[in-house]
């Protein structure tokens, strides 16, 4: 994924910052705890895509 446009994604709930995790495909929010998944290098940011993250879940990780 291209930096910059790492930096002007936001989470279409919250509008929060995602974070990018490579090895899993997805954009992670933490506060809505949601992963977007990318599919082909393009990010898919809807809500009904997004998979629900449990509060343990790896990906919500620093």
């Amino acid at each position: 994924m291209d930096t910059r446009l790492l930096e002007i994604l936001a989470c279409p709930i919250c509008k929060g910052p995602v974070v990018h995790r490579r090895d899993a495909q997805v954009l992670v929010c933490r506060a809505d705890r949601l992963a977007f998944p990318i599919r082909d290098g393009i990010p898919v940011m809807i809500e009904e895509e997004a998979r629900q993250l449990a509060a343990d879940d790896p990906l919500l990780e620093r």
